[in-house]
């Protein structure tokens, strides 16, 4: 098995809209997650995994209306493991809010 570091996803998400983060193509391991508010104003986010890109569902919220105080970062130093077709949403309240998750694929 052939292993990628890198980053997996960046972006600027849409505010108020559930937005897929990454997709699996086949096994990953998420090492972090960087949630950066580059706005003056206070946000929140949520962050859920969808095992097989299933519909939203409250038991996949690893964080749920979290503050992200003005002109802050929030990092999660997290082992998330996926499998293929594995999904990692965000839904954040401020377009102003970038979004970087790094980690591993195993191929």
């Amino acid at each position: 098995m052939a292993e990628t570091l890198k980053v997996l996803w960046q972006a600027n998400p849409p505010a108020n809209i559930s937005t897929d983060l990454y997709a699996a193509p086949s096994q990953a391991t998420i090492s972090s997650i960087v949630i950066c508010n580059q706005s003056a104003t206070d946000a929140t986010f949520r962050l859920s995994v969808a095992v097989a890109a299933a519909s939203d569902d409250p038991k996949q919220y690893l964080y749920y209306n979290t503050w992200l105080p003005a002109n802050d970062t929030f990092i999660a130093t997290i082992g998330i493991t996926l499998g293929a077709a594995d999904v990692i949403r965000i839904y954040v309240t401020s377009a102003s809010i970038s979004v970087n998750v790094f980690g591993v694929e195993i191929s």
